[in-house]
């Protein structure tokens, strides 16, 4: 690999106005690269460790940087395994995954221009790839939206689609409806983190019916063509034992849980529910796949935290059958990309995923195509933080042309939709 002959930080700003950290590589014959880390609202306590925006610049421009200009990188994972040796703590709390995540980033968009390919052909290889299929917001709630809705995340899967181009004009015309339908009745406040309407529901189903009622204004039958996915975010809302559902002045114990999803499942075409249960409790997401996992895809944000342990601990348990891949969790893009082996190994499926607080820098994108990820989710369908990454899997869809392998919407959730007819 060509030698690293500088490396630069610099203070930007987020989606919401607060300070991020951006890291920029330069190599021998005048090629470089730029990464920047973003951040979430909603953290699992095992994410690696974010530091202020000030400190992670000085750490970059210090420490990291010395280390990599004396040699310490000949490829990806030398140089992320040099990081997290030079930071020392398991949750990257001294340089900061912030700091780190920027520098990794950059120095595979430096290795893909030395390379002189697109950041996702340098990572996939010849390998043939498609456009993953989208999980976008329609609603948002939880930490997200003020609280006013416990549920943090009702999105759309267009299960119908036969390209990414598809999928997003599909998903355009429910999130119009969706909006349109909100200011009719005097139920939207606004606009929340990720993008999505910010609805005031009088209760978390009625969500799931609106999204029912949207897709069918959209001209579209609910499930074959266009499915629900939820974010549960149920470790914001595990309390003293039990699930605190606020809006409805409900407390459930995990049984009582378990059966007001299920009958969600039995209502509703969800196909995807991610985090339905704390991040510690591995006995009611194993007891939760086997009732439902015929039926919905179960993903682990929070419960895996794009840990390399914990969904090998995961897999062993059968607790859950998807995972959701956010590098900045890991800290560097070559521990995301073995938890992503790991679980890919295990049988399980991934969603690449953005951060509710996010940059403009399409990465996620690449990195979905470029490891193989069948699935991606960075928020809703609109703001530019998010619509830069749609946009961006346009132009990489137009590029591959006839090259590109068949798309996987239908194959991925024509299982699960059969199981629910049944």
């Amino acid at each position: 690999m060509t030698r690293i002959v500088d490396l630069k930080a610099r203070r930007i700003w987020d989606s919401r106005g607060h300070p991020a950290v951006e890291a920029e590589i330069f190599l021998e014959g005048g090629f470089s690269g730029r990464g920047s880390a973003p951040t979430g609202v909603s953290i699992g306590s095992r994410a690696a460790r974010v530091v202020d925006a000030a400190l992670a610049v000085r750490n970059i421009q210090g420490e990291m940087r010395t280390a990599l200009l004396e040699g310490a990188a000949a490829d990806q994972v030398s140089l992320d395994a040099a990081l997290v040796r030079l930071d020392g703590r398991p949750d990257k709390s001294r340089l900061g995954g912030n700091a780190m995540m920027a520098v990794s980033l950059a120095y595979a968009q430096a290795a893909a221009a030395a390379a002189r390919m697109p950041l996702w052909r340098h990572l996939a290889g010849e390998r043939s790839v498609a456009l993953p299929v989208p999980q976008i917001q329609i609603f948002g709630g939880g930490e997200q939206a003020g609280g006013r809705v416990d549920v943090q995340d009702f999105m759309v899967i267009a299960t119908g689609a036969g390209s990414f181009n598809e999928a997003l004009e599909m998903t355009a015309e429910v999130y119009h409806a969706a909006g349109t339908r909100l200011a009719r009745q005097g139920l939207r406040q606004g606009v929340a983190d990720a993008g999505g309407h910010w609805p005031t529901f009088k209760s978390n189903e009625a969500g799931l019916a609106a999204l029912v009622q949207a897709i069918e204004d959209a001209g579209m039958r609910p499930g074959p063509d266009m499915a629900i996915a939820l974010d549960i975010a149920a470790t914001q809302l595990f309390r003293g034992g039990r699930y605190q559902l606020a809006l409805e002045a409900r407390s459930l114990d995990p049984e009582q849980w378990q059966r007001m999803l299920l009958r969600w499942i039995d209502a509703y075409p969800i196909v995807s529910i991610e985090d339905p249960f704390d991040e510690n409790d591995s006995a009611s997401m194993a007891s939760f796949t086997r009732e439902a996992g015929a039926r919905v895809q179960i993903v682990g944000d929070d419960f895996f935290c794009t840990d390399l342990a914990r969904i090998r601990a995961g897999v062993a348990q059968a607790a859950g059958n998807a995972v959701l891949i956010k590098p900045d969790q890991a800290g560097t893009l070559s521990e995301a990309r073995a938890a992503w082996a790991a679980a890919n190994e295990g049988g399980y499926g991934g969603i690449a995923s953005a951060r509710s607080t996010e940059t403009e820098d399409p990465a996620i994108v690449h990195l979905a195509l470029g490891w193989g990820l069948p699935q991606i989710r960075v928020g809703s369908f609109s703001r530019s933080e998010h619509m830069a990454k749609w946009n961006q899997g346009l132009r990489i869809e137009e590029s591959l042309g006839r090259m590109a392998a068949p798309y996987p919407a239908r194959r991925l959730f024509e299982r699960r939709l059969a199981a629910r007819r049944k």
